[in-house]
C-alpha cells in the first residue's frame, strides 16, 4: 500500500488534515503527519519528516504532501537523507485536497503512480 506523509509547519494542522483526510478513507492506515517541532513549536524538521516517511513506506512507494516553501525543502532534505531506500515525492498539490485524494487513492489499492497523479490533479479543482 501507498503510503502518505503530510508536513505542515503546525502539529495541528497536520494532524487536523489527516483526521479529515481519514474520514474519506476510513480504514486506511498509511498516513503519518510530520508537523511542527519536536518542542511543539512551529517549523518543520528534516529528521521528523525523514522519520515520517520510513513509517509510511509499506514497500509501495510514499507521496508527501507540505504546506509552505520551507516544508518543501524540509522534505526534500529528508528524502536526501534517506539515500534512495525509500521510493518517494512529493506531490505538487495543494495540502487539503492533495492529502484526502492521496488517502483515497491509496486506501482503495492504487499504484504509487497513480496515487501520485490523482494527487496532483488536485491543483486543478475549483472551489467556486
Amino acid at each position: 500500500m501507498v503510503g502518505i506523509v503530510i508536513v505542515s509547519h503546525s502539529a495541528k494542522i497536520a494532524e487536523g488534515i489527516k483526521e479529515l483526510a481519514l474520514q474519506m478513507a476510513i480504514g486506511y492506515e498509511g498516513l503519518y503527519t510530520a508537523g511542527g517541532l519536536e518542542d511543539g513549536s512551529i517549523g518543520t524538521d528534516a529528521v521528523r519528516i525523514m522519520e515520517a516517511i520510513q513509517n509510511a513506506d509499506q514497500g509501495d512507494g510514499v507521496v508527501v504532501l507540505a504546506d509552505l516553501g520551507s516544508g518543501i525543502i524540509s522534505a526534500e532534505t529528508a528524502i536526501d537523507m534517506l539515500e534512495g531506500a525509500v521510493k518517494v515525492q512529493i506531490a505538487d498539490a495543494p495540502i487539503v485536497e492533495g492529502a484526502i485524494i492521496a488517502a483515497v487513492e491509496a486506501s482503495i489499492g492504487n499504484p504509487f503512480e497513480q496515487v501520485l497523479s490523482e494527487t496532483e490533479k488536485t491543483r486543478e479543482f475549483r472551489k467556486i
